[in-house]
């Protein structure tokens, strides 16, 4: 109710007086913002602070939460429909947590011993905090989430996307992407305020790279800009009324917000990216900004004394004691002298949000029907299967210049291509957009080639992620079941896939370097019908981040159609109690291993396959166990491999004398075991130089039992 509350009189343009005394108002706010970020550096386990860049950014800050623009829903930070804040220069979270403690997003209690382990208000906001979507802190994330709310927000119900970035962030290139897909797809509910300080970490007084005159750089991508003086209210408040109160252009909004490193400090020692306080100067700080606050206190005081006389002056006081009491100010009027203006912090508002549903909602019997006798793509699986699963609203996809090998846009977009997004080549949007709709509690999936991934944004996604189920199983947790993220990326041409693109687009290393995101659930797809069923599966609901490898050209049918999906379990494709020896596999190179498996049959030797799209650690043990020759024939660097490694390791199996002799691995590896990349060729070249060729893994298992 903040925003339409004081619309109504804030923004009358006859009415000047009323205008004046909201902007004293939030010169008061700007002090009790700076003390309570003072407070938490006092009460931090480090006594640190990014003092800069959260000084810099308080004014904006002020005006966005306290003068009447957004419209949010403290009590359920979840509900669809109200606006959505991001922080995308992350450092400034302190300035951030103050205003969240008074408007109730959690206890001012929160505000102590910040920064430490034991806290969940860091350096860097995170889901694990009241009220905050996102994780951020690397530079140049947030903005491009606030993009994907703001997407979002322009189907039904309505809302704005509001953002915060600073002008050190604005070198980071994902940045750009998401201001030319903005700018493209005339996001005109989204707006940035960029806290334009001039500074950064190693030289806070100036910027490493010299900027462009930002105004003119947004503007030539579609954009509609404002360039504001940041130490005064009144320029950003005026920027922030044109976006929310004038006629919407189609275009999104930039309010560059021109200041300095730790503005309105009294201390240059706060002009830094960071700093250490110690208590003395903490002291000194904080008691300047109390005289600082008293004295804009009275100055609205003698402000209001000169509107009494007139019905009209009285009038406009008494909204402005209504105003301040909206802005968490309460205002005593009954003894003059003192001009009484208390701070109210809190009440704490904001409760366990409702459950989700995150099922998906579908017809089985509409989804593609397999013949075993025939080969399928899996882009073909994907098209036929999103045709289904669309149709309900919670699916949405995002491809990045490489939808004709997903199949996902062809898919959603048969249904509903508003939510069947294609970035152009902009992997880091793409994650972002991704990650926006998932927060909202959309079943999301995002694609494109397996190395083109983008690592750092990854990572940043899989904290999120872990701060809201933490935030899920906390017994004062502000979220519930269903608010985690379910977000798929859906990793095409994996293994040997490529094919003869080059060495850079090569899948043969993706699953072994993203084992270790934490959260993320590797899946390696061998069969039309498997893939089928791990979409059933993710359409459940609370699957999480899933990183799904498919094949990218047709492959025949494994599995019949009652093959049921589980992560964490391996299936035995060949196997009988006669076995010599059984090879695993993933992905195409199953189909090698049956084939293999058939000639050494056939040469007198019975061989079992186990198919392993996850890792599933208790069937890899019980093979360990079995005593037979264990051939791990697999078309990257051994990830299977890696896993079964730190199984052995993690459970203490105790290895055999001639443990070791029972294992053979052939992957991408070299010789010596150390991982490398690989150059394209044609699928049979490749597998032929790996010895990853039924002929090759046959022979290897017949020449181990010879020379055994």
């Amino acid at each position: 109710m903040l925003r339409e509350q004081l619309s109504r009189v804030l923004f009358r343009k006859d009415d000047y007086a009323m205008r004046q005394g909201i902007l004293k108002l939030l010169a008061i706010k700007d002090s009790d913002v700076r003390l309570l970020t003072l407070e938490q550096c006092r009460d931090a386990v480090d006594k640190g602070l990014h003092a800069g860049g959260a000084f810099s950014s308080i004014i904006p800050l002020v005006a966005l939460f306290y003068g009447g623009f957004i419209d949010v829903d403290i009590e359920d930070p979840t509900r669809r429909g109200q606006d959505i804040f991001t922080l995308s220069k992350g450092h400034a979270v302190a300035a951030l947590a103050a205003i969240y403690a008074e408007l109730g997003y959690f206890d001012r209690k929160t505000l102590k011993n910040s920064r430490s382990f034991a806290s969940i208000l860091n350096g860097h906001p995170g889901p694990i905090l009241p009220g905050i979507h996102i994780a951020t802190g690397p530079m140049g994330q947030g903005f491009g989430v606030a993009q994907g709310f703001a997407i979002a927000g322009r189907t039904s119900p309505r809302f704005d996307s509001y953002c915060m970035t600073g002008d050190g962030e604005l070198q980071e290139g994902p940045i750009w992407e998401a201001v030319m897909y903005a700018g493209q797809n005339h996001l005109d509910n989204l707006c940035v305020l960029v806290d334009r300080n001039n500074g950064q970490l190693d030289l806070h007084t100036r910027m490493v790279f010299p900027m462009p005159e930002l105004e003119t750089v947004f503007r030539s991508f579609g954009w509609q800009t404002h360039t504001v003086d940041a130490t005064q209210f009144d320029g950003v408040v005026a920027a922030l009324e044109s976006f929310r109160f004038g006629p919407r252009n189609g275009m999104p909004t930039a309010i560059i917000c021109n200041s300095r490193k730790g503005f309105g400090s009294f201390s240059d020692f706060l002009n830094r990216h960071k700093v250490t306080l110690p208590d003395s100067l903490i002291a000194q700080e904080y008691a300047l900004q109390s005289e600082e606050r008293q004295a804009r206190i009275k100055e609205f005081a003698l402000y209001c004394e000169r509107l009494a006389g007139s019905a009209e002056g009285e009038a406009t006081r008494d909204a402005l004691v209504e105003a301040a009491h909206r802005m968490h100010l309460e205002i005593d009027w009954d003894s003059p002298a003192e001009r009484s203006v208390t701070t109210v912090v809190g009440p704490v508002l904001t409760r366990r949000a409702p459950a989700r549903t995150k099922r998906i909602a579908y017809d089985a019997k509409l989804l593609p029907q397999l013949d075993r006798k025939k080969e399928y793509a899996a882009s073909d699986i994907v098209t036929g299967a999103m045709k289904v699963f669309a149709r309900d609203a919670g699916v949405v996809s995002i491809d990045a210049d490489l939808a004709s090998t997903s199949g996902l846009e062809a898919g959603v977009a048969a249904v509903d291509q508003r939510r069947a997004l294609n970035v152009g080549v902009a992997e880091a949007n793409m994650m972002l957009i991704g990650e926006a709709f998932a927060a909202l509690g959309c079943n999301t999936w995002v694609s494109t080639f397996c190395p083109f991934f983008d690592w750092k944004v990854l990572r940043r996604i899989a904290v999120g992620a872990q701060e809201r189920q933490e935030a899920i199983e906390a017994p004062d947790g502000w979220l519930s079941e269903g608010h985690g993220l379910d977000l798929t990326f859906l990793a095409t041409a994996a293994n040997f896939e490529t094919r003869t693109n080059g060495a850079t687009h090569m899948g043969n290393d993706d699953s072994t370097t993203f084992d270790a995101v934490a959260h993320l659930k590797i899946i390696d797809v061998s069969c039309p019908q498997q893939l089928l069923a791990i979409m059933r599966w993710i359409m459940e609901g609370n699957r999480g981040l899933v990183y799904l490898r498919v094949m990218r050209t047709g492959s025949a049918v494994l599995y019949g159609s009652d093959y049921v999906f589980a992560f964490g379990r391996g299936h035995r494709l060949l196997s009988s109690a006669a076995d010599r020896a059984t090879i695993i596999s993933s992905g195409r190179g199953v189909h090698e291993a049956i084939a293999a498996a058939a000639q050494c049959a056939a040469a007198g030797i019975p061989v079992g396959v186990v198919d392993m799209p996850s890792i599933d650690e208790e069937l890899l043990l019980e093979l360990y166990s079995s005593g037979q020759l264990l051939l791990l024939a697999e078309q990257n660097n051994g990830y299977i491999w890696q896993n079964f490694l730190k199984v052995l390791y993690r459970k203490r199996v105790r290895v055999k004398p001639d443990g070791w002799g029972k294992i053979v691995t052939l992957n991408t590896l070299k010789r010596d075991g150390q991982p490398q990349f690989i150059h394209s060729g044609t699928y049979e070249e490749l597998i032929a130089a790996f010895d990853l060729t039924p002929d090759a893994i046959a022979r290897t298992v017949l020449t181990w039992k010879e020379n055994r």
